[in-house]
């Protein structure tokens, strides 16, 4: 079952303008609207939040916006410049989504996720990453994942509180009770049924279609098959001159999965000759297959550094080839690069009796486009004298910085994520307890070194200006070896709240 993502960026050219104009833009609560023609009416195409909640809605005519709303900020509208900024975000989608990505002009972008979700962690964490990234770049966002491209579009724009996912086969449900707007039809139309009392996509999907087809064309029904997922809706995928892409296409229409897998490996060929001359290496490659119903299958497979390896690409393409379905046939293949980076080649071995290093790439390349990029990574030291500070998740190939642990005193092979409160027996302020209970056992503590001082990071917080760490290495009778800190010096309150936690276990 295809699973589609549609984005919807309800400000997106007033965003856009506002990122354009940076510090010269007026401030968030100012309302703005952005002015263009049609035919010969000044009118609102595009409005902010503000503007919105004011009482404007697009379509209004720019006089009467100014009447409504004092200190209203006018601006000309650039829709040539929008539709363009809007393609050049859907090729940003396209290099870390999915490989099946297109604008949905004006003012969104349509995803088919079919079988990349997983490497985002799953439709919810991909639909939250994907709008927490236009958050944090000033541009407010909602999405909403369904079967189809008009169920997942009126779900985007009418339901999604930022983000909503529809299971699969309970689109009907999620869309029956919207307005018969979400159904992307002509604004006549819409208007013509309102005059005949519908007002929702459930009342319009109740009565015969005959004496609707009549009247409002064919439109109508075809958009109703297609939010209902009975009709397809093919994708055309965005793509650039600049991507390296090597396609085949197929006098005859292809399906058995060894036909399949065979021009693969002859893509690949190809595809590596291309990166070659441009002296490039494949970070993420697309397979893309065009079926003859117009519709489209597609392969994502990533690499941890850029590869020009022919086995390692063919064999991280054809171990998915299951997962397509060729339906009546494919007529096209086409294998694109959608990341490439500079490949530096490399001596594998220095001199005749060396050793190869190990390369694990090939392993890790594997996993991540079985279970997920993100929960592949290594630990890496950060300069940080808090210790659960002091360690980052990176990239599992990501090269080695010069930074380290310190050397002064011994740290656990195993931290805990967060220290865990701990009761004990302690003499204040410089002494190690006498024992202490962790999860319901009481421990004795035999041996003990410490206290090894730690103090807060105040430049980060005001709130660490004080505030101080005595840890301790203890050993119980049965020779378990603890990581243990007081919170404070063991004599004054400000610098904490003199509890103890443990943080730490020695292997």
């Amino acid at each position: 079952m295809p699973r589609v993502v549609s984005l919807f960026l309800p400000s997106w050219s007033t965003d856009r303008l506002r990122r354009k104009l940076g510090d010269a833009a007026p401030p968030p609560e100012t309302p703005l609207v952005l002015i263009g023609r049609e035919q010969r009416r000044r009118v609102v195409l595009a409005a902010n939040a503000a503007a919105i909640s004011a009482g404007l809605r697009i379509g209004m005519p720019a006089t009467k916006a100014q009447a409504l709303v004092t200190g209203l900020v006018v601006m000309d509208a650039d829709p040539a410049a929008d539709a363009e900024a809007l393609e050049r975000l859907a090729l940003w989608a396209l290099q870390r989504y999915a490989p099946i990505v297109a604008a949905d002009p004006p003012d969104g972008l349509v995803i088919d996720s079919t079988g990349a979700d997983h490497l985002h962690g799953g439709e919810a964490l991909m639909l939250s990453g994907m709008v927490n990234r236009f958050f944090a770049s000033g541009i407010f966002a909602r999405a909403a994942v369904a079967d189809s491209w008009g169920a997942a579009h009126a779900c985007a724009r009418f339901l999604a509180d930022p983000t909503l996912v529809i299971p699969t086969g309970a689109q009907a449900d999620a869309i029956l009770g919207l307005p018969i707007a979400a159904l992307r039809l002509d604004p006549a139309i819409v208007a013509g049924l309102r005059v005949l009392g519908f007002n929702t996509i459930g009342e319009l999907a109740s009565q015969p279609r005959a004496p609707l087809t009549l009247r409002f064309g064919p439109e109508l029904g075809r958009r109703l098959d297609q939010v209902m997922g009975q009709v397809a809706e093919p994708i055309d995928p965005v793509r650039t001159p600049e991507l390296v892409e090597v396609r085949r296409s197929f006098g005859e229409p292809i399906a058995a999965p060894e036909t399949i897998a065979r021009y693969t490996a002859k893509l690949v060929v190809q595809l590596c000759r291309a990166l070659e001359e441009k002296g490039l290496g494949a970070r993420r490659v697309d397979l893309l297959f065009h079926r003859v119903d117009s519709s489209y299958q597609a392969i994502r497979a990533g690499t941890a550094t850029p590869v020009r390896d022919l086995k390692r690409l063919t064999r991280l393409l054809t171990d998915r080839i299951e997962t397509i379905d060729p339906g009546f046939g494919i007529e096209i293949m086409s294998l694109t690069a959608t990341h490439a980076e500079p490949l530096i080649e490399r001596q594998v071995i220095s001199s005749l009796v060396g050793e190869p290093q190990a390369d694990v790439s090939g392993l890790i390349d594997s996993l991540g486009n079985r279970i997920g990029e993100r929960r592949l990574y290594r630990l890496a030291p950060v300069a940080s004298d808090v210790p659960e500070r002091s360690v980052t998740r990176v990239a599992p190939m990501t090269p080695d910085n010069d930074e380290t642990w310190p050397d002064d005193w011994p740290r656990p092979t195993r931290l805990l994520p967060h220290p865990e409160r701990i009761e004990t027996m302690a003499l204040l302020p410089d002494h190690p307890p006498v024992s202490f209970t962790w999860r319901g056992i009481r421990r004795r503590v035999r041996r003990a070194d410490g206290p090894e001082r730690v103090f807060g990071e105040w430049w980060k917080r005001d709130a660490e200006l004080a505030a101080v760490r005595d840890y301790f290495q203890v050993e119980d009778d049965a020779g378990e070896r603890y990581w243990i800190f007081r919170s404070g010096d063991g004599e004054h309150g400000e610098t904490g709240n003199h509890q103890w936690f443990l943080h730490g276990i020695f292997g």
